[in-house]
């Protein structure tokens, strides 16, 4: 896990400033100008700011603003690329036109060189590749920005990929943290308009997923689980992995020879059954999430290949979502109702299944809800999209100040993704119906008795535990009042930006002072007629009158520059 420490508490090492001002030149290079002047960067980043360029270029000037976005994380790397497409799954954060743009991120940098390869080998598992594997092919099958792809074969004649992760991606991942870190608590503190979404909780989220990522023992544990998951399933294909051969740097799987589910005519053109496959697919997706509550979280096109037999195998286990079992039925609760018209109970389980940002109008939810039912109740079930209904729901929750729980997001990506996918392959594909058994198997599974035995004992057991307790937690604070240590604490929203305001103004007014009395002083020195002199003028006057200029300007500057005389 990645540690995010604050910047200011670091010193600001040479490495956080170097990379702060080239993602402050990449800001303005893409006209984030007012981003970058509303965050008051510069009263952190005053060295070197005036020498950054600050007008982008005409061409880049005709882009849409969702496009400039999309190109400063593309520019700007891994961490950044990561992020835009953690934001892509996001539509509580973001407007729509900026998920289009950020889901076209493209994790595809250049590769590394064999000797770096060969390097991460020594250090990991004592040894060359060549060692290990019968043939190694230093020429790799894919680079991205975690790491990179070769080909392999076992002395038994298995055919196998390696993934290496990237040299030094740790240490770049972990600068960017930290510097986005610090434009979080910034947002937090100058953007009104984000502060209920909470951009360093957002910034720490990111921070453990990318953790895992880079993490390969955790895509190893990843691969074994999804495995058991499905070991009786003749439908689906896991590839086995080589824990032996597998470090945090290094992973070993089986290669797999099939077909990208997206060739649609070479899929055809061999007699695969399209329609199977999808509903093969569809119903593998929901299993995963409904059944077991861990699922492939990113199963796009590259990520599903189609074997023999009509046998769906899904590659790269990076990215898995996970959701506990209250979360799968309180989700379950709120489509069922939803699809069945059930007005009374939609408002309480759009409740359950979000958190609140904000004052909640629950009049107006339960109207929105309605006219969201009226849209979808009474249409035949093969014209319903589940894509487009997740969608038109987030857009609503986020209407009212409301945002899913981060799981959900992934899991409404996944089915999104998956439904897509369907439809491609087979246009009369009915996600809806085939999601039904599975969440009326999770409805009918709180009605077992065993269940409801389990749940009432769990219910005794905290109570016990509470009424155990009670008696110590009112004596400590009895205890506290007496002796006088009981505290309150208040939160004081927007004091931060008026200290943040009151410390430039005290700056301002001591920079004015200091130059009001270094002209006060050559002045003096001037009428003393003090020699050295140039010109009959003392030197030591003209040089004070000289630097309380460069002064003057420097404060006339920064004041115009933040648009306030």
């Amino acid at each position: 896990m990645f540690s995010i420490r604050k910047l200011g508490a670091i010193g600001r090492t040479y490495r956080h400033l170097n990379r702060y001002h080239r993602i402050l030149r990449v800001l303005f290079k893409y006209g984030f100008n007012d981003l970058v002047d509303r965050l008051h960067i510069d009263q952190y980043l005053e060295s070197g700011l005036q020498m950054i360029n600050r007008k982008p270029r005409e061409q880049i000037s005709r882009l849409s603003r969702p496009e400039r976005l999309r190109l400063v994380f593309e520019e700007l790397g891994p961490t950044f690329i990561k992020l835009g497409q953690l934001l892509s799954t996001r539509p509580d954060l973001i407007p729509p036109d900026f998920l289009d743009e950020l889901a076209k991120l493209q994790d595809a940098i250049p590769p590394f060189a064999d000797e770096e390869v060969r390097a991460i080998f020594q250090e990991e598992l004592g040894c060359s590749p060549e060692e290990l594997f019968h043939y190694f092919d230093a020429e790799p099958l894919a680079a991205a920005s975690i790491g990179q792809v070769h080909r392999a074969r076992m002395d038994n004649g298995a055919e196998v990929v390696v993934k290496v992760q990237r040299p030094g991606i740790e240490n770049v991942i972990a600068v960017d943290l930290e510097i986005l870190a610090h434009i979080a608590e910034l947002m937090e503190q100058y953007l009104e308009e984000v502060q209920g979404h909470q951009p360093m909780a957002i910034v720490h989220e990111f921070a453990r997923s990318l953790s895992r990522e880079i993490d390969f023992s955790v895509e190893l544990a990843n691969i074994q689980r999804f495995a058991r998951q499905f070991d009786a399933n003749p439908a689906i294909h896991v590839p086995d992995v080589y824990p032996q051969l597998s470090t945090d740097r290094i992973l070993v799987m089986e290669y797999v020879m099939g077909i990208k589910c997206s060739r649609i005519d070479q899929l055809r053109e061999q007699g695969y059954d399209l329609s199977l496959i999808a509903e093969r697919g569809a119903n593998l997706v929901m299993e995963q999430i409904f059944v077991h509550g861990f699922f492939h979280a990113d199963p796009h096109p590259g990520n599903v290949f189609i074997l023999p037999e009509n046998v769906v195998c899904f590659i790269d286990f990076g990215q898995m979502g996970r959701l506990s079992l209250k979360d799968r039925e309180d989700f379950t609760d709120l489509v069922l109702d939803l699809v069945a018209g059930n007005e009374q109970r939609i408002v309480s389980g759009v409740l359950k299944v979000t958190v609140q940002l904000g004052e909640i109008d629950r009049d107006s939810l339960a109207q929105d809800l309605g006219n969201l039912m009226d849209l979808y109740l009474y249409r035949p079930l093969g014209d319903l999209e589940a894509g487009k209904i997740l969608q038109d729901l987030l857009d609503l929750v986020s209407r009212h100040k409301l945002s899913f729980k981060p799981s959900l997001y992934l899991m409404m990506k996944a089915l999104s993704t998956v439904e897509g996918l369907g439809l491609m392959l087979d246009p009369k594909l009915e996600l809806i119906r085939l999601a039904k058994p599975f969440m009326r198997r999770i409805r009918m599974a709180r009605m077992q008795p065993g269940r409801i035995a389990e749940e009432i004992s769990a219910t005794g057991v905290s109570y016990l535990h509470l009424f155990k307790e009670l008696p110590d937690e009112i004596r400590s604070i009895l205890h506290q009042l007496r002796s006088g240590r009981m505290r309150l604490e208040f939160e004081h929203r927007g004091v931060k930006s008026l200290g943040a305001a009151l410390d430039r103004v005290s700056n301002r007014i001591s920079f004015a002072i200091v130059l009001a009395a270094l002209i006060v002083g050559s002045s003096l020195i001037v009428l003393s007629d003090i020699p050295p002199r140039w010109h009959s003028i003392p030197v030591i006057g003209l040089l004070g009158f000289v630097v309380a200029g460069i002064m003057g300007f420097w404060l006339l500057l920064s004041i115009i520059r933040h648009g306030r005389m």
